[in-house]
C-alpha cells in the first residue's frame, strides 16, 4: 500500500518537454497544473518529497481537513508548492521563509494563484525565533492551520523552530507536518516537540522515510 500511494504521489510531478533556460518542475494538484521555478544552489528553493506528500494529503482529505476560508500559515515554504495547493483549495494563506528565498517564493505563488484562488495568498519573511511578536503578534494572528514540510533537517535552528511553532499555535490550531527522517539529532526533535504538543501519525511512508503528523497543543487533540 505504501508503494502504491507513493507511486501515485510521484505521478503528480511532470517535467518540461523541452529544456528551457529556467529550471522548473510541474505538478498536478487541486485540478490545476502548477509550475514551480527552482534554484538548485539552495536547499530551500527545491521541491522535496515531503512537500508532495503534504500536498497529496491536503487534496485527498479536503473534506476532513476543509481549508476553505481557513487562515493558514506555512513555515519554511521554500518554493511555495504547499502554499499554492492550500490556496487552490480555498485557504487564506501566508507563505513564509527566509529573506533570500522570498523572491523565488513570491514568483511561484503569484504565477500559480493569480485569478485562480478565492483568496490571494501573501508572502512574508519569517526567520524562526526572530521578532515573532513584532511580525506575527499573538493578539492578531489567529491561524487555523500551520503547514510544514521538511523543516527539520541538518541545521542549527531547531530551538528556534520549536519556539516558532509555539508562538504561532493557538489552542485550536492544527499543525500538519510532513517530516523526513534522516539523522538521529534531527529525529530527536520529535521528542522535544511532544513536550508542547500532542502528536498523531496520520500517514506513514516507509519507502520515503517520511511521516505525516497532526499536532495540537497538549490536551487539545480532538478524538
Amino acid at each position: 500500500e505504501d508503494e502504491q500511494i507513493v507511486a501515485e504521489i510521484m505521478r503528480r510531478r511532470f517535467f518540461p518537454a523541452l529544456i528551457t533556460h529556467k529550471a522548473w518542475e510541474g505538478f498536478r494538484f487541486a485540478d490545476h497544473e502548477i509550475r514551480i521555478t527552482e534554484a538548485t544552489d539552495c536547499y530551500g528553493a527545491v521541491v522535496w518529497p515531503s512537500a508532495l506528500v503534504l500536498c497529496y494529503f491536503l487534496e485527498t482529505n479536503s473534506k476532513q481537513y476543509n481549508l476553505v476560508d481557513k487562515n493558514v500559515i506555512e513555515i519554511g515554504a521554500g518554493t511555495g508548492l504547499v502554499s499554492i495547493v492550500a490556496s487552490l483549495l480555498g485557504a487564506l494563506v501566508t507563505a513564509t521563509d527566509l529573506p533570500e528565498l522570498l523572491g523565488n517564493l513570491q514568483h511561484n505563488v503569484l504565477h500559480n494563484t493569480k485569478l485562480k484562488c478565492k483568496h490571494q495568498p501573501c508572502v512574508k519573511e519569517l526567520s524562526w525565533g526572530i521578532d515573532l511578536e513584532k511580525n506575527f503578534p499573538r493578539s492578531s494572528c489567529q491561524f487555523d492551520y500551520i503547514l510544514a514540510a521538511d523543516v527539520v533537517y541538518h541545521h542549527p535552528f531547531l530551538d528556534e523552530l520549536l519556539l516558532t511553532f509555539d508562538h504561532l499555535c493557538k489552542n485550536d490550531t492544527v499543525i500538519l507536518w510532513a517530516m523526513k527522517f534522516r539523522l538521529e539529532k534531527e529525529n530527536q526533535f520529535v521528542g522535544r516537540f511532544q513536550t508542547l504538543f500532542d502528536l498523531e501519525v496520520i500517514s506513514d511512508f516507509p519507502s520515503l522515510n517520511i511521516t505525516l503528523y497532526k499536532a495540537m497543543r497538549k490536551g487539545r487533540m480532538r478524538v
